[in-house]
């Protein structure tokens, strides 16, 4: 079940819940010194009051939100049979990845959030009770790295944008501890960065070495044919409400968020498809579209003659698999 990329309903009513005395120009500042902080790779330490905690969500959540139900669907996409009960999510702040979660997977009974960040863990539990998926998760406290040891394993880890918070040798750790705990699946989200992409690349070489499958966005485990300064991400269209936009100092309805993830299967994957790129240049005489496939990254070429492939090839989109053509 492919889903949207928007907030949810129950979520996007808790947060609009809160905004009552809420000052906009207040939270806009406080997000920027977040957004600022983050930037820098500082992490959640910025946020210490409900009212940093409420300005980051309303800022960041339905751009993270977005991200992580895009890279979900690249996973059910590829993986249609993946029926997780059990989540854990890693370093989940207010609980993003574990919304999209119960919206990509309605086999999921059973969510274990992660997070070292009190102020944030209280915000996530606020908002998971206007939920019926999650109002019975469990928030632990605790950094992603130290307490995954004590957590039970899960049929699907997810970790969003936290890897970036760690050293290079705290990451390594953490990418091996998730796949520990992971029973069927692992879907790590980044931003689409150069800096982001190599993270991803780090870490899914460290866990194609101990096993791993790739099932998206790689149609191969092979080392990614990319050559610098290309690197590979993607992006998705997100609308704005009002508050969104106030809070985003933003005048533009739409926001796209650049991330790039990888997610990793205990099993091999049943489909082998290519995936586009970047967005397909759509000309009078053909489209030309960039693909990676098993063989590598290939530029195709769909004539305009050839109606059935050309009328196909207009409906790629930056990020797609091509398994409804394969």
């Amino acid at each position: 079940m492919m889903i949207a990329p928007t907030l949810p309903a129950e979520l996007k009513a808790a947060l609009d819940g809160k905004l009552p005395g809420f000052s906009r120009s207040d939270a806009a500042q406080r997000s920027q010194k977040i957004s600022t902080v983050y930037r820098a790779g500082g992490g959640s330490g910025t946020i210490k009051s409900e009212a940093d905690a409420l300005a980051y969500a309303l800022a960041r959540m339905p751009a993270t939100y977005a991200a992580v139900a895009a890279s979900l669907n690249a996973l059910t996409e590829i993986a249609p049979d993946l029926a997780p009960e059990t989540l854990l999510d890693v370093g989940a702040g207010p609980g993003t990845a574990s919304w999209a979660a119960a919206e990509a997977f309605p086999s999921l009974q059973d969510f274990t959030l992660l997070d070292a960040n009190a102020t944030l863990s209280r915000l996530a539990l606020e908002l998971a009770r206007n939920s019926s998926r999650l109002a019975e998760c469990r928030y632990l406290p605790g950094d992603a790295g130290g307490n995954l040891a004590e957590v039970s394993p899960a049929d699907l880890v997810i970790a969003s944008y936290v890897i970036g918070e760690l050293n290079e040798a705290d990451q390594r750790k953490l990418t091996d501890a998730m796949w520990a705990k992971a029973r069927h699946a692992l879907v790590v989200i980044e931003p689409g960065t150069p800096a982001g992409y190599a993270r991803i690349l780090a870490l899914r070489q460290q866990l194609i070495a101990a096993g791993a499958y790739v099932a998206a966005p790689c149609p191969h485990e092979r080392s990614c044919p990319l050559i610098a300064p290309d690197w590979c991400h993607f992006s998705q269209r997100l609308p704005r409400s009002q508050a969104h936009r106030q809070i985003k100092g933003a005048e533009v309805p739409f926001e796209d968020e650049r991330f790039i993830y990888v997610a990793l299967t205990r099993t091999p994957p049943a489909t082998r498809t290519a995936r586009v790129l970047a967005p397909p240049d759509v000309g009078k005489a053909e489209i030309t579209a960039k693909l990676c496939n098993q063989g590598g990254v290939e530029l195709a070429k769909v004539p305009r003659r050839d109606k059935p492939a050309y009328a196909s090839a207009r409906r790629w989109r930056w990020g797609d698999s091509l398994i409804a053509d394969s």
